[in-house]
């Protein structure tokens, strides 16, 4: 009966002690998920503060990829519209003008450079012939007749010349002729002719140079016409109204009509200038004809007047 208290006794006393031994165990063992308790509970408070500035992160560096994405290809259609633009100098127009519109502007650079080469031949002609003209006229200003006027020229081959050789040949065809005006109106034909023949002597070379003024500009609007009709046929065929599509083909047209207004502009001046400077030349050849029939005059009544002098005797 007395051994069975003292059992229960250390039953007590163990399980004290167990429970003493035990309870800095689950001291140590508990706080850990205290801790971790402590440690997840301020993150809810803390992940709105974390994500606050997030956006402001994210945003920049979100749009970023799709614009390299992007990047290339909006750059294929800026590489392939500069591809496709040509220097638009004349030279790279001309290389790449239909073959028509090619042989039009040869045609009016031709005739370009015709005009040009009239105008330098006729200049030098013309200078050269009035200047001797002018200088025959000052020497047979003091001759008294035809054989006179003929000697102080000498072998010179000019138009006062073949006056003054047209004058003495129908002399001495008419003589024994007593109608003197007969003689003169047959030496006046004469003269006629040959005024003639050196006005159209003078002028070879002023009918091109009209025809070029006149036609010219229309010879570059056919071209200017058959280009832009071209022009139109590319456009509808690439179905594209990009300027820098349609600008080259328009501009390679009108580069014949520019072509056209180089060769007209140029001829019709030079033109007008040798109309005026051709004029002024026949008026000295008139006087040369005048200067011819008054010598002839004075050897008929010369002539006549030593006749009757002999008659009188």
């Amino acid at each position: 009966m007395n051994s069975s208290p003292l059992r229960a006794a250390c039953a007590v006393i163990s399980a004290l002690a167990v429970l003493s031994l035990a309870s800095p165990v689950s001291a140590q063992q508990n706080p850990a998920p205290a801790a971790q308790q402590a440690r997840a509970l301020p993150q809810p408070a803390a992940a709105p503060a974390q994500a606050e500035p997030a956006p402001a992160a994210i945003v920049p560096s979100a749009p970023q990829p799709a614009a390299d994405a992007t990047a290339p290809s909006e750059s294929r259609p800026l590489k392939s519209a500069s591809a496709g633009l040509r220097e638009l100098s004349p030279w790279s127009m001309f290389m790449s003008a239909d073959i028509l519109v090619k042989a039009v502007m040869i045609g009016l650079a031709f005739a370009s450079l015709v005009t040009w080469t009239i105008f330098i031949a006729k200049m030098i002609e013309l200078s050269v012939i009035q200047r001797k003209l002018l200088m025959a006229l000052r020497k047979i200003s003091d001759a008294r007749s035809l054989a006179e006027a003929q000697f102080a020229l000498g072998a010179k081959d000019s138009v006062l010349s073949s006056l003054l050789g047209a004058a003495m040949r129908e002399a001495r065809l008419s003589a024994g002729i007593s109608s003197d005006t007969g003689i003169k109106e047959r030496a006046s034909s004469s003269f006629a002719e040959i005024v003639r023949a050196e006005a159209r002597r003078i002028r070879l070379g002023m009918g091109l140079l009209a025809t070029i003024g006149a036609t010219s500009p229309f010879v570059g609007l056919f071209g200017t016409v058959w280009g832009i009709m071209n022009s139109f046929i590319g456009i509808s065929k690439s179905q594209t109204t990009n300027l820098a599509v349609v600008a080259p083909g328009i501009a390679e047209a009108l580069l014949a009509t520019a072509f056209g207004l180089a060769a007209a502009i140029p001829a019709v001046i030079i033109y007008n200038y040798f109309s005026r400077v051709t004029k002024g030349y026949l008026e000295l050849v008139s006087r040369s004809s005048g200067a011819a029939a008054r010598l002839l005059s004075r050897d008929l009544d010369r002539t006549h007047g030593s006749v009757n002098s002999r008659a009188a005797e």
